[in-house]
C-alpha cells in the first residue's frame, strides 16, 4: 500500500511490501534521478497567449518548466501551498484570469505523485496513507487553531479525491517516522522523534523495539504528540528579512503626496518573506502599490529591484539562495549571500553562523518549549529517553540539533534520510495496520 508525504516543500510516495520493505517512486530533475519531489506548480504563459484554461505541471517538471521560460516570461511558479490549507483567508487563486481553489491546486500535486506511483509499481488499491502535522500552519507567525486543522484536513482530502485518491486515511508525520526509524532496532527503546518540515516541527515520544511490535494495537505504544507551525520556512524569513528585504526597501522612506516623510510599508516584506505568498504580490492592486511607492520613494532603486523580483517571477531562484546559504552555516561558519539577477539593486551580503543563529532565536525557544511541555505532560524526564532521531531538512541546522544535544546529550542524537523517512514510514503503517487514521 502506498504512503504519501505531501510536504510544504518536498514531497514523496512509497510502496511497502509484505516484508516490512519499501521503495520510493523515483523523478528526473536535471537529469539525475531523484526520490523527492518538490511541492511546487508551474503555468506555462503560453496558454494565456492561446486563450485556453492554464495548465500546471508539478514537481521536477515545473521547475524545467520554469527555468525553461527564463525569468519574466510571465509564467506563474507557485509554492509552499500546504502553508494555506488552515488559511482563513485563502480559498484559491486566479491564473491567467481562470480561477483556481487550493484544492484545484495541490490536487495537481497529488495527481501527479499517484500517477508517478502507478506508472512505477503498477495499479493501486485500497487507501493511500497521507501524513499530516500534528498542527497545520494558521497565518504567518505559527500559531495553532484545533478547527482549523480539521478544516485543512477537509481541504486535504477533497484534494486528494480530485486526485484520483478515493480512499484515504492520515497519520501523524513523526509517527511515521517513528516507524522507518524502528526498522534498525533489535532492542527495546523509549523515543523522541523529531520532524522538522518546511511548515511544521513536530515530536511523538514513542516506544519501539520487538516488544512494541508485539503490541495489537501499536497506538498504545504512543505516549504523546505535539507540534508546533514552525520549522524551516519560518527560518528562511529570518534570513529574508536581515538580509533580502532592507535591499528591497524595507525601511527606507518614502514622501507622500501631502509632503510627509513616511517609510515604505512593512506589509509588503511580510509577504516576501513568505514563499507562498511572495507570488500573489504580482497582483494588478499590489503592482500598482509598488509603482505608486517607487515614484514616492526616496531611494527607488530599491523598489524597482522589489518591482523586479515581483514581475520577473524570480522568488523560487531567490529561494534557492536562501536555502543555499542556510545549508552552507550548517557546514560553514560564515557563507557569502548573493543574489545577482536583479538589475536594479545588489543584494550581496556576508552572514555569519552566529548571526542566522541569533535570528531564528525565537523560534529555537518556542521549539524548546513545545519538548519540554510534551515531555511533562507524561511525566518522563529527559534522562529516561534513550535515543532522540531527528528528520527533515532543518534537522541538519546545527543549532537545531543543539538544542536537543543540550536537552539529551549528543550521544543520543540520530537521524538519517532526511527527506524520505516519513513516505516510507507511512506506506509501513498502511501495510501493516490498513485501519489506522488519525483525521482529527
Amino acid at each position: 500500500m502506498l504512503g504519501l508525504d505531501f510536504g510544504t516543500t518536498n514531497s514523496a510516495i512509497a510502496l511497502a511490501h509484505a516484508d516490512g520493505s519499501t521503495r520510493l517512486a523515483a523523478f528526473t530533475l536535471d537529469r539525475q534521478a531523484t526520490t523527492t519531489f518538490r511541492s511546487v506548480l508551474y503555468f506555462n504563459p503560453d496558454d494565456r497567449a492561446f486563450g485556453r484554461a492554464p495548465h500546471a505541471v508539478a514537481g521536477p517538471q515545473a521547475i524545467e518548466a520554469y527555468r525553461d521560460a527564463g525569468a519574466g516570461a510571465g509564467g506563474r511558479f507557485i509554492q509552499s501551498l500546504k502553508s494555506f490549507l488552515a488559511s482563513r483567508l485563502f480559498d484559491g487563486t486566479h491564473v491567467f484570469g481562470w480561477k483556481f481553489t487550493l484544492e484545484d491546486l495541490i490536487a495537481v500535486i497529488l495527481r501527479t505523485l499517484r500517477e508517478a506511483a502507478e506508472a512505477q509499481f503498477g495499479p493501486q488499491r485500497g487507501r493511500v496513507l497521507i501524513g499530516r502535522p500534528v498542527h497545520f500552519v494558521v497565518g504567518g507567525a505559527g500559531e495553532t487553531d484545533p478547527e482549523r486543522d480539521v478544516v485543512a484536513l477537509e481541504r486535504l482530502r477533497n484534494a486528494a479525491a480530485q486526485a484520483g485518491l478515493a480512499e484515504v486515511a492520515f497519520e501523524y508525520e513523526p509517527v511515521a517516522a517513528a516507524y522507518q526509524y524502528e526498522r534498525r532496532l533489535d532492542h527495546d527503546e523509549l523515543v523522541l522523534i523529531g520532524d522538522f518540515g518546511g511548515g511544521t516541527s513536530d515530536f511523538c515520544l514513542i516506544r519501539l523495539g520487538p516488544t512494541a511490535r508485539q503490541e495489537r494495537d501499536r497506538r498504545r505504544t504512543i505516549l504523546a504528540v505535539g507540534g508546533v507551525p514552525l520549522a524551516g520556512n519560518a527560518f528562511d524569513a529570518r534570513l529574508v528579512r536581515a538580509v533580502v528585504s532592507p535591499a528591497l526597501g524595507l525601511g527606507s522612506l518614502r514622501r507622500s503626496e501631502r509632503g510627509q516623510t513616511l517609510p515604505i510599508p512593512s506589509w509588503l516584506y511580510s509577504r516576501l518573506e513568505r514563499w507562498e505568498d511572495m507570488s500573489m504580490l504580482a497582483s494588478p492592486a499590489t503592482m500598482a502599490t509598488l509603482q505608486q511607492l517607487r515614484h514616492q520613494a526616496l531611494a527607488p532603486d530599491r523598489i524597482d529591484g522589489l518591482i523586479q523580483l515581483v514581475q520577473g517571477d524570480l522568488g523560487y531562484l531567490l529561494y534557492q539562495e536562501v536555502e543555499r546559504a542556510k545549508l552552507a552555516l550548517s557546514l560553514e561558519d560564515r557563507t557569502h549571500f548573493r543574489f545577482d539577477l536583479l538589475s536594479a539593486v545588489p543584494v550581496e551580503r556576508g552572514v555569519e553562523r552566529t548571526e542566522f543563529e541569533h535570528w531564528i532565536g525565537a523560534h529555537l525557544a518556542r521549539i524548546g518549549t513545545c519538548v519540554d511541555a510534551l515531555l511533562d505532560g507524561c511525566g518522563v524526564p529527559a534522562s529516561a529517553v534513550d535515543r532522540v532521531f531527528l528528520t527533515g531538512g532543518s534537522s541538519l541546522v546545527p543549532s537545531v540539533r543543539g538544542l536537543f544535544a543540550a536537552r539529551f546529550g549528543a550521544d543520543r542524537l540520530r537521524g538519517g534520510d532526511e527527506l524520505t523517512t516519513v513516505a516510507r514510514g507511512l506506506a509501513m503503517i498502511a501495510t501493516a495496520e490498513p485501519d489506522r487514521d488519525v483525521s482529527v
